[in-house]
């Protein structure tokens, strides 16, 4: 709980600052996977959606909105951080509006990642195809604000990107055909490559600000703590040692990228220590329970299981660090978001 105070007290300080020096980051941009979908998969035909009960039942308005949390997501604090608006509207939702999205946007796809076979899996949003919705977003921002201003939100602007779980999770170790052509070292090596040849068609269109965010202890995921039976519904640790090396393999690219893109800052956003100290040491955050979710029993927690119908969906979402098999809860993806603001995207104001 002392932490909890104390992050409370540097986020009220923080936004104080912001408030002196705002305007340094105009919007927010957003690329990703489930993490950060603010209700994308809404709009397209796949089963990954989160857009029912009850999920979003701590949300503004107590309603579902294709964000997989019981609340906002890490980018919606992230935004208001910076003093921004408190969430990041997703592109494909008809209720908004350039005018929503002149200070931003997520155009993130529940499911996706690196590798285009990855997105096959669900038939969800490709990372390449996010890419083309930010260039009509680009269009319709200097229709709307006048190609001078435009241009200047897009270079000042903050550009998070938020994928890669789904690569090896819903991918490699999932199904076959990956695996057969690559060593789980070479596949990494493949994913970084696709991750580099990003950030620079994202510095080419204008950006210049970028997070790259790193993989989260994805071993301690309820869905694969429940599947680690025979070793006591442990952490898989073969799945948090790849993440960690690629971590790695990610913060040496990030170092690569800011030698070769001249005039970007590009940083490595990482949430794998503060989460694994939450998963390690929930008390010390104020949580009572790591090692399931909140939403349903732990094995079948993603998807149509997690409904309100659902007998085992607890009451109070903020004890558990996990709201499903795969996501954080709200109060955990505020605990990470303010510990990157704090530690890394500061830098930017």
């Amino acid at each position: 709980m002392a932490y909890m105070h104390l992050s409370l007290l540097f986020l009220a300080n923080f936004l104080l600052q912001v408030a002196v020096a705002r305007a340094k980051v105009p919007a927010i941009i957003v690329f990703g996977d489930s993490s950060v979908d603010a209700g994308n998969n809404n709009q397209i035909s796949t089963i990954a959606k989160s857009n029912f009960e009850p999920y979003g039942r701590n949300f503004p308005g107590g309603r579902p909105t294709g964000r997989f949390s019981n609340g906002r997501i890490s980018t919606d604090f992230i935004s208001e951080a910076f003093g921004l608006k408190p969430t990041v509207p997703a592109y494909l939702d008809p209720t908004y509006s350039i005018k929503d999205f002149a200070t931003g946007v997520s155009f993130a796809s529940a499911g996706s990642g690196y590798d285009n076979a990855t997105s096959d899996v669900l038939s969800v949003i490709p990372l390449w195809k996010e890419l083309e919705y930010y260039k009509d977003y680009q269009t319709e921002l200097r229709a709307y604000l006048g190609v001078k201003k435009a241009n200047e939100v897009l270079s000042e602007a903050l550009y998070v990107m938020s994928l890669g779980t789904n690569d090896f999770l819903e991918n490699y170790y999932a199904f076959p055909n990956r695996s057969s052509q690559f060593t789980i070292k070479q596949y990494e090596d493949f994913l970084i490559g696709i991750a580099g040849h990003f950030v620079h068609q994202l510095y080419g269109l204008g950006a210049r600000k970028i997070s790259v965010g790193g993989l989260p202890p994805m071993g301690c995921m309820p869905l694969e703590r429940t599947t680690n039976f025979m070793n006591g519904a442990e952490c898989v640790e073969e799945y948090n040692n790849v993440a960690l090396d690629f971590n790695w393999k990610l913060k040496a690219l990030v170092m690569k990228l800011n030698k070769e893109l001249l005039g970007a800052k590009i940083v490595l956003s990482n949430p794998y220590y503060i989460l694994m100290n939450m998963v390690k040491r929930p008390s010390v955050f104020g949580f009572e329970n790591a090692a399931v979710a909140c939403c349903s029993t732990g094995m079948f927690e993603m998807g149509y299981a997690c409904s309100r119908l659902n007998p085992f969906t607890c009451n109070d979402a903020d004890k558990y660090v996990f709201w499903d098999a795969f996501h954080p809860t709200q109060k955990t993806n505020s605990i990470i978001a303010y510990y990157v603001v704090k530690k890394v995207l500061a830098q930017f104001l």
